[in-house]
């Protein structure tokens, strides 16, 4: 049920993505399956989840391949380990400490639900890779000792106390991205490094900013009414109609004085629909700071 009509499930449920149906109004709506920086903004959570947008930037740091082995610490509802999940392959591992209970079941049922869905319109299975341990990471020396690491991700309140329990497991070379939500955090991390003497040089600290855009068919607005932008092509032309029903909400709408100002131009016409294109009013806001630090080899050793 939306501002768009009535639309009931059993309309959509064992349809085909990629294809228009009708709501109770007369809309149409675009069926498709979503995708996984969507459904891990969408499902429950406990914690506040690492955004997709930081996650792409620590795979990319991390540099992981198919069949890697690598420890999360601090598996929160679950947004990391399904990304971990599906950059390691079949054949890798991901192992996913967390402290808290609640957190544990929740980070578990989110990828179980995940495997579950995904099962539904694909011939191979999401593999089952991920390994949730409910655990102080503090108080997990003797498990990791048995453990080479290709990477670690730390997403806690105070990665520090973590570092000097892992980093005997990271292969030398390895990496180790931090995720923190304030510089204070990132620094507190640094001197501990130094003050320690722990073998890990910080190579870069990002944050991952995105610009949306609003790019929309106009509307021009006189002081009778307000109506579409038509031609004879566009009254006829069916994809257009459809992307008017579809995203009617998001039209911009200029005064004519505006509309004469911005269109009339040379006399040149690129387009039979008049387009407005600015930055989106909506922008998103810091989520993180990205820290990525290198394990390397000290000289004396």
């Amino acid at each position: 049920s939306s501002s768009a009509g009535i639309l009931p499930h059993h309309d959509i449920i064992g349809q085909l993505p990629g294809q228009f149906l009708p709501t109770s109004t007369g809309a149409r709506l675009l069926l498709r399956r979503p995708s996984l920086d969507e459904y891990v903004l969408l499902m429950p959570r406990g914690p506040t989840i690492a955004y997709p947008k930081d996650i792409s930037a620590i795979l990319m740091m991390m540099d992981i391949h198919p069949g890697d082995t690598v420890l999360e610490i601090g598996s929160g509802s679950g947004a990391m380990s399904l990304f971990l999940s599906r950059a390691v392959g079949p054949k890798g591992r991901v192992i996913s400490y967390e402290i808290r209970d609640d957190h544990h079941n929740l980070a578990k049922k989110n990828y179980r639900h995940w495997r579950a869905a995904w099962e539904i319109g694909h011939m191979e299975e999401w593999p089952d890779n991920v390994d949730f341990v409910l655990k102080d990471i503090s108080t997990a020396a003797a498990d990791m000792k048995s453990v080479t690491l290709d990477a670690i991700v730390l997403d806690m309140l105070h990665p520090q106390i973590a570092l000097p329990v892992v980093h005997p497991s990271l292969k030398q070379g390895g990496v180790c991205a931090v995720y923190l939500a304030n510089i204070t955090q990132v620094i507190g991390l640094l001197d501990r490094i130094q003050t320690f003497k722990l073998p890990f040089l910080c190579e870069r600290i990002i944050e991952v900013t995105h610009r949306n855009w609003l790019v929309v068919p106009a509307k021009i607005k006189n002081c009778k009414s307000s109506q579409m932008v038509e031609t004879q092509e566009n009254i006829e032309e069916a994809p257009q109609k459809e992307y008017e029903e579809i995203h009617i909400q998001d039209q911009v709408v200029l005064k004519e004085d505006e509309f004469n100002e911005s269109f009339s131009g040379d006399g040149e016409t690129f387009s039979s629909v008049p387009y407005v294109a600015r930055p989106s009013c909506w922008q998103e806001a810091h989520s993180a700071f990205l820290t990525k630090l290198r394990k390397f080899r000290p000289l004396h050793s």
